[in-house]
């Protein structure tokens, strides 16, 4: 296994530790290991394309680890009243739909990367969480909703992101 797989694979096992963090009340120490869990994406991604280490297992697990990740904190977002239901579930109903795509694709032997505005929704799906778990800090201190515009931007987003890979991949469905 690659040095980029192993960090998708680090992100995954930090999952359940995250949860147990946050579900403590502990959202600081969360938050360091939602943002640390968080960079392995970024890093794994650039060790691939650098050093040409790109593998169909990276390309299906590293955005199914962004899922377990983000899906993780948001559900614990909610139960602790920090995230509305209905947020959560536009963003579960994307990644399931999306993920959906790419299991129909991979069936015909395709894979399906992801995309630009997938990249840029999780981005700020990460950056929105992080800021919910520092409860808007610093920015709760000057009376801006930093952490709230941040989790409509993600919302709005995931919304447009599903979208298009629907659109530009509507063949998948349309050979079944």
């Amino acid at each position: 296994m690659n040095l980029p797989n192993k960090l998708t694979l680090a992100r995954v096992l930090a999952v359940p530790v995250f949860i147990a963090a946050l579900m403590l009340g502990h959202y600081y120490t969360s938050a360091a290991i939602f943002v640390l869990a968080s960079l392995t994406d970024m890093l794994d991604g650039m060790i691939a394309r650098k050093y040409n280490l790109v593998t169909n297992f990276g390309k299906i697990m590293d955005p199914l680890a962004d899922k377990l990740l983000v899906m993780s904190a948001l559900v614990c977002l909610v139960a602790l009243g920090d995230v509305p239901a209905w947020m959560a579930i536009v963003v579960l109903a994307r990644e399931f739909a999306v993920t959906g795509l790419r299991a129909a694709a991979a069936a015909d032997g395709l894979v399906i990367a992801a995309g630009a505005t997938g990249k840029i929704k999780t981005i700020l799906q990460m950056a929105a969480i992080t800021a919910l778990l520092l409860k808007n800090w610093p920015f709760y201190y000057i009376g801006i909703p930093f952490a709230d515009i941040l989790l409509w931007a993600a919302v709005v987003m995931t919304v447009v992101s599903g979208v298009e890979y629907i659109w530009k991949n509507k063949a998948v469905f349309q050979n079944k």
